[in-house]
């Protein structure tokens, strides 16, 4: 199955327009086929700044694009557009009721695992209806996203198996926006993390929106440690709540054999500040930074594989099947 990259004409302009087209006559196809039929287009930079999309060999590795599915650069907030807008009002809703007596509550409540049993790939094939309000790069089901992760991913990282399955599996706690899962708005499910209890670090996006949280005006909270210690470990601060922490509570407590770095990043993938910006390292510990590496190359292909590719599900189902036996029990408790 090969599906070719989905790119708007108005990117393209004169010699770019150029290629694509002898790209048509001379029936080559300017894509890169991965496992399962996953399409990643490599990126060129020619010498006048341009960026043009060449054949690449099958043993090439994962090349970020430099556009995500709406045909905009990644990650950016400020781009006009109604998703842009829906996604500011995700953050602002966010940002004020995300406090920290409101995230000890759910994990509290979630804790509990005590809504439904079922397996892994049941609960991937639960997320077919769910789209994230707080992507600026995606609104493609989630299903399609976790594939193309996790093939980019085995791509480049053929012999990490549980690095294959941590990406297929790192959303997952998106069902808590399910009616089943006691149907969570989405700014309690998604969006970008970052610790409570101390100060709100200006590189989280829309930081602003902070001024209305009740938090923020805590003679206790708004310093740079807050109720936290240097080194204190990432286990021991509280972040806020959403399908990250959610996802984390459910492999840990059902027996997981990930390792502990497959744990980190299910748990922290969406703490931009600290893995983008380097914000929050003053609480972490030494096996905080050594996971962090592991997070790191995994964010690359959480975030760069938001295009409009497609995976062959059945095609690759068996080998994740495999991974979900070797890493799991057959049932969890969600």
């Amino acid at each position: 199955m090969t599906i070719l990259i989905e790119q708007p004409d108005h990117q393209l302009a004169g010699s770019q327009m150029e290629e694509k087209k002898l790209c048509s006559e001379t029936n080559e196809t300017c894509e890169l086929v991965l496992d399962g039929g996953f399409v990643v287009p490599k990126d060129i930079s020619k010498n006048d700044g341009c960026v043009t999309q060449e054949i690449a060999a099958s043993n090439d590795a994962f090349i970020a694009p430099e556009i995500n599915s709406f045909g905009q650069s990644f990650r950016d907030y400020n781009a006009e557009s109604e998703r842009q807008k829906s996604v500011e009002e995700f953050y602002k809703s966010n940002h004020i009721n995300q406090t920290l007596d409101f995230v000890k509550k759910m994990r509290q409540e979630y804790s509990k695992l005590n809504r439904v049993e079922m397996s892994i790939w049941e609960c991937c094939e639960l997320l077919n209806e769910v789209v994230d309000d707080s992507d600026p790069d995606l609104d493609e089901p989630q299903i399609e996203h976790l594939l193309q992760t996790a093939e980019a991913i085995r791509k480049d990282y053929p012999n990490e198996d549980w690095l294959h399955l941590t990406a297929l599996i790192h959303d997952l706690g998106k069902v808590l926006l399910l009616p089943s899962f006691g149907e969570l708005p989405q700014w309690a499910v998604v969006g970008d993390t970052h610790p409570l209890g101390c100060a709100f670090d200006e590189y989280i996006v829309h930081h602003k929106y902070f001024k209305e949280n009740p938090d923020y005006n805590n003679a206790s909270f708004n310093t740079k440690y807050g109720i936290y210690s240097e080194g204190c470990g990432l286990d021991n601060v509280m972040i806020s709540w959403g399908h990250d922490d959610y996802m984390y509570l459910v492999a840990k407590e059902n027996g997981t054999t990930l390792p502990q770095a497959g744990l980190f990043i299910i748990r922290y993938h969406s703490f931009y500040p600290l893995h983008r910006a380097g914000a929050y390292r003053h609480l972490m510990n030494k096996e905080d930074e050594e996971n962090l590496k592991w997070l790191q190359v995994f964010n690359k292909y959480d975030l760069y594989s938001k295009s409009k590719v497609r995976v062959d599900v059945e095609k690759v189902k068996p080998y994740y099947l495999s991974l979900i036996e070797k890493y799991f029990p057959a049932k969890l408790r969600w």
